[in-house]
């Protein structure tokens, strides 16, 4: 059977079904890695430090995802907490690294933030606007994340 043929036996639904995906995933972020998603507003949750998912939270240097929220604990023990959602271009990949003595880092285009949220460097040879920052409260086990 020949390519057309088999295309014409498959129908157009099961065509629409096999492009679809394609479609929508290629459409919005032109091959970079991330979702570009809008920043978390009204951030107010608890973690309870003792849970499987605070686990990295237990070292220095370590951080988790929660909420579109960055939660680290920095290299001198203290929570920190930005928005995952990059100030340069809106991907949900920020993250955080001990280098430069702990700072959160977006690598879709290099974006990287102090702590408290001041941009580090250029980006497209502009400066990205500062990263949102969010208070944390240690309460016991319980660590409080909110604007």
């Amino acid at each position: 059977m020949e390519r057309k043929q088999f295309l014409k036996s498959l129908g157009a639904g099961a065509a629409f079904a096999i492009t679809f995906p394609c479609l929508g995933s290629c459409s919005k972020d032109n091959g970079e890695d991330g979702n570009i998603v809008e920043e978390p507003n009204n951030v107010d949750f608890t973690i309870d430090l003792t849970s499987a998912e605070a686990a990295n939270l237990a070292n220095n240097g370590g951080f988790i995802l929660k909420n579109l929220v960055v939660v680290a604990r920095n290299l001198d023990g203290e929570f920190v907490a930005a928005s995952q959602v990059c100030s340069h271009q809106s991907y949900d990949e920020v993250r955080f690294t001990g280098q430069q003595g702990g700072i959160f880092y977006c690598d879709v285009h290099g974006s990287r933030f102090a702590q408290d949220g001041s941009n580090l460097n250029q980006v497209d040879g502009k400066a990205p606007k500062p990263l949102k920052i969010y208070q944390t409260e240690l309460s016991g086990d319980s660590l409080r994340v909110f604007e």
